[in-house]
């Protein structure tokens, strides 16, 4: 029987749908969990946090949602080893909870996705981002090739990785930095970053390895029908592109 995913729904959030969707179609048992139901998380194996705008953003971006009663049962389930994967608004919240990249206390944030640069504005455009660490550094990314590219959609105005010098030389020298934002044939440049994220980070993984904020939203680039070169026939329908991600995801948790 496979293992419970719960998707968590803030107020604002808004791509719960999509995500719920692509984790089912690639093998999971994922179910939405409304605020209102915090109580119900603890019954969960796993839990992914979406993309939107909880609380708004006011004050930063994930600030509030940090503090929101789920927030406490995934920070239990965390440090009990439960997989957890957030998205955008989602990998927000973690960094500001502390979770990711975990080198500090609980809520008492080390690093931040903070407004993009060089001009503090929303961007929308599509990215592939670059598994940066060994698969086996964590257990979400162990179901991915060596150096994989994952197609996503960079969709924020607060998606740029912020530290102090000296914690970005501990995210480097820890293995925090879990992808790399990339140009579609796998090279690596500034060129590639759109928002002057430091390190090029598009994703932060904790010391465990079992906590993975990821900017970008690989669920918007994860069926074959998002694609200009698709074919023709039930392909379109079928999960692909970003899903890899869902599916290494769903085959750790049920692993």
């Amino acid at each position: 029987m496979n293992k419970r995913i719960a998707v968590l729904v803030f107020p604002g959030t808004n791509s719960e749908e999509e995500t719920l969707r692509l984790l089912r179609a690639c093998g999971g048992d994922a179910h939405l969990v409304h605020w209102s139901n915090a109580k119900l998380l603890p019954k969960f194996d796993a839990y992914v946090l979406p993309g939107g705008f909880a609380y708004e953003d006011r004050i930063r971006a994930g600030a509030i949602a940090a503090h929101d009663e789920m927030m406490d049962y995934v920070i239990e389930g965390a440090g009990a080893g439960k997989l957890v994967y957030g998205i955008c608004n989602g990998a927000q919240i973690l960094l500001e909870a502390g979770l990711v990249p975990g080198t500090g206390d609980v809520r008492r944030p080390s690093a931040a996705f903070t407004r993009n640069g060089p001009v503090p504005h929303f961007i929308c455009t599509h990215v592939h981002v670059k598994l940066a660490i060994d698969p086996q550094r964590s257990p979400i990314t162990r179901g991915l090739q060596r150096d994989a590219l994952v197609p996503a959609w960079a969709a924020h105005g607060e998606g740029r990785l912020a530290a102090t010098p000296e914690e970005l030389a501990r995210l480097e020298a820890g293995g925090h930095v879990a992808f790399v934002y990339a140009h579609p044939d796998g090279s690596v440049d500034a060129s590639a970053t759109p928002n002057q994220s430091a390190l090029g980070c598009a994703a932060l993984v904790n010391r465990e390895g079992n906590v993975l904020a990821m900017m970008p939203h690989p669920e918007r680039d994860g069926w074959t029908y998002n694609h200009p070169d698709r074919r023709g026939g039930n392909a379109i329908l079928a999960p692909s592109g970003g899903a890899i991600m869902f599916r290494s995801f769903v085959q750790a948790v049920n692993a």
